[in-house]
């Protein structure tokens, strides 16, 4: 690390103080959870009406309940992925900005999580109302893996093998 003349100190990599780096990490963290924040809202939003179309009363006991905790959890992953919105309109101007890029990161990963089981539970829920088939629990096991594979061990693979030293 080097010192500038202005007496702040830079990093290495893009040679950004930690106020610039912060800057870029929240315009990135926001973009990105702009396009979480979509998904999870319009999946919410359908998720809201089944309750009331005639073929509720048809679900099993066991479906209402998979569609109760779909819907919390829905309701669960759009408070995680708005509220790094909140957190930085009510932490703006207070110089913590490092520190709510991290806590808004952590609650976007957190929202992303939300967002996995709810998917899952969703796709369980329509699954079983479309076919009894036995073969519904391995499908919706295999496109859970396929997210997983996709949102967490890539990037996660990724980051440890061009990160390490």
């Amino acid at each position: 690390m080097s010192d500038t003349a202005a007496g702040e100190t830079r990093r290495r990599g893009r040679n950004e103080t930690e106020e610039e780096r912060a800057d870029r990490m929240w315009q990135e963290l926001i973009q990105e959870v702009r396009v979480a924040q979509m998904g999870v809202q319009i999946l919410f939003g359908f998720l809201l009406t089944v309750v009331f179309t005639p073929k509720y009363a048809d679900l099993t006991d066991t479906d209402q309940v998979i569609y109760i905790v779909t819907v919390v959890l829905g309701a669960s992953a759009t408070g995680a992925l708005i509220a790094p919105v909140s957190l930085h309109r009510l932490v703006s101007g207070r110089r913590v900005k490092p520190q709510a890029v991290r806590w808004a990161s952590r609650l976007t990963l957190l929202g992303l999580v939300l967002l996995l089981a709810t998917t899952t539970a969703s796709l369980l829920l329509i699954l079983r109302v479309a076919t009894h088939d036995g073969y519904v629990p391995w499908l919706v096991a295999a496109v859970v893996a396929w997210y997983m594979l996709c949102w967490f061990v890539f990037p996660l693979w990724l980051r440890r093998r061009h990160t390490m030293r």
